[in-house]
């Protein structure tokens, strides 16, 4: 499926702005509105992502230091008490940051997002330099693709190789992202791993499944009831 976004160097926005740990508060809250973000990675002097800073983390200011709060409250939560009281990007931020390598898979990349309540992800190499960041909304571009390209995916990377010979039998809708596989096939066992494959091909919402096995034969199956004679009678 070349060309197809799967994984996070596919989607990530290349281009960053970042801030040195001795980046003064004002600073860090222009950087915020000049480029539209609510985060930015924090990098030590040779490169390396060590932290971030959010909007949360700077609201700690404003939350803590207008007073009316005892003692007792504040020290049931000293690191926002501490943060309040920063002024550089390195006392401000949030640290070790939580990062994703350029090969993650987009899937793996939400579950992290998800996970640590994070709505962006600073992507590092190897040697945790800065390449780039992800985003939520990088996250969701792959569901912008056509349904014309995704059934194509379908049918070439699932049913073709799933059911070979027998794939014309199985037919192939998409609709809004939404994959719809209909007609027969040869196994019946085959019917829930063709589900299961089709909801992995990028940008597919969800699969509806109307895939049934091959025909009966009641003259070699006696035994069991004729669906077709059954429903005559």
């Amino acid at each position: 499926m070349t060309g197809i976004p799967t994984v996070v160097s596919d989607v990530m926005t290349r281009r960053v702005v970042a801030l040195r740990t001795g980046a003064a508060f004002k600073d860090i809250v222009r950087a915020m509105r000049e480029w539209r973000v609510s985060a930015l990675p924090v990098l030590d002097d040779a490169g390396r992502v060590v932290g971030v800073v959010s909007e949360a983390d700077l609201l700690r200011k404003q939350e803590y230091g207008g007073g009316g709060l005892d003692w007792y409250g504040r020290a049931r939560d000293l690191t926002g008490f501490r943060k309040a009281d920063a002024a550089t990007a390195g006392e401000l931020m949030t640290a070790p940051a939580v990062t994703v390598p350029p090969d993650t898979g987009l899937a793996q990349a939400a579950r992290i997002m998800a996970r640590g309540e994070v709505k962006r992800l600073p992507v590092v190499d190897h040697a945790g330099m800065l390449k780039g960041i992800v985003s939520r909304s990088d996250l969701l571009k792959v569901f912008l693709r056509d349904d014309q390209d995704i059934a194509e995916d379908v049918r070439r990377e699932v049913v073709a190789r799933l059911f070979g010979p027998y794939a014309e039998a199985v037919r192939v809708e998409v609709r809004d992202g939404v994959v719809t596989l209909a007609g027969r096939t040869p196994e019946t066992a085959l019917v829930p791993l063709a589900t299961a494959l089709a909801r992995t091909v990028a940008g597919v919402v969800d699969v509806q499944c109307a895939l049934t096995g091959p025909p009966r034969h009641p003259d070699l199956d006696p035994d069991l009831p004729d669906p077709q004679r059954s429903a005559s009678a």
